[in-house]
């Protein structure tokens, strides 16, 4: 088994889907990610709460981020350790900020969600290119097989 690179207990492991600026989009990355965390041994409930956030990032990039056509949206996973990191990078510049929604809005609590249920999150401009990168982690515990069974 290789080594982990120093600073770390596991290695890395690390997934990218790029995707079409399109709402159907959005239901394509939640099953990815379903289907990666079945992959990597995930907890369900750290899974559901990764979906649902991805979702929310993945649908304000492409309801949002007005673009050229034929702009992809990037989702990312890492899992590193105990951090799963998922990232959404879309082709505008606008970094996002979360707003207090009315009780009757029926949208704009999707950063909220985020802030609420993530360990941590946030957006950076692309270094070297067009864009934004908005990423949200949760802390987990891989889950030992021989628990299960118990």
């Amino acid at each position: 088994m290789p080594t982990p690179p120093p600073g770390l207990t596991s290695i890395p492991q690390d997934i990218e889907w790029r995707l079409p600026r399109h709402s159907r989009s959005v239901g394509r990355a939640r099953t990815l990610l379903r289907e990666q965390a079945t992959s990597w041994k995930l907890p369900a409930e750290l899974t559901e709460t990764a979906v649902l956030l991805l979702s929310e990032l993945m649908t304000n990039a492409y309801r949002h981020a007005k673009v050229s056509p034929g702009r992809e949206i990037w989702a990312r996973c890492l899992m590193a350790d105990d951090r799963l990191r998922v990232s959404v990078t879309d082709a505008n510049d606008t970094l996002p900020t979360p707003r207090e929604a009315r009780l009757d809005d029926e949208t704009g609590r999707g950063l909220t969600l985020v802030t609420v249920l993530a360990d941590a999150w946030g957006a950076d401009p692309r270094p070297c290119g067009i864009g934004k990168t908005v990423w949200f982690e949760l802390s987990h515990k891989p889950t030992d097989v021989s628990e299960d069974l118990q």
